[in-house]
């Protein structure tokens, strides 16, 4: 991530800019994919049975009969929300069992307020 950036006041600028640190062009990328990612509700379905789950984790073999997907689908969700940094994966044997990444969803909310 990037560093906040202070916008210079234009020559020509009918008004002084307030001087607050603005959203840089990588650092709004950075957050627009992390959105993007919670933007389907399938995916928002997935967290939230993930954090619901026993033990606070779910075997991807749990998951696709509540969201009436197919596995693929199912796996595809997954690894969006794993790539956004929202869900941990753990191999054991043939499944897969994910997890919320600890503080990712007060970091996801955190964001919003420090636009």
């Amino acid at each position: 991530m990037t560093a906040l950036q202070i916008v210079e006041p234009a020559a020509d600028a009918c008004c002084a800019p307030s001087g607050l640190p603005v959203l840089g062009a990588e650092e709004a990328q950075d957050k627009a994919q992390l959105f993007k990612a919670l933007a389907d509700p399938n995916r928002l379905r997935l967290l939230s049975i993930v954090k619901s789950s026993d033990g606070g984790e779910a075997c991807v073999c749990d998951l696709t009969e509540p969201l009436d997907l197919g596995q693929p689908t199912v796996s595809h969700h997954l690894k969006i929300l794993v790539e956004a940094g929202m869900l941990h994966r753990e191999k054991r044997g043939t499944w897969a069992y994910y997890s919320l990444v600890p503080g990712a969803l007060e970091r996801t909310a955190g964001l919003l307020a420090d636009l």
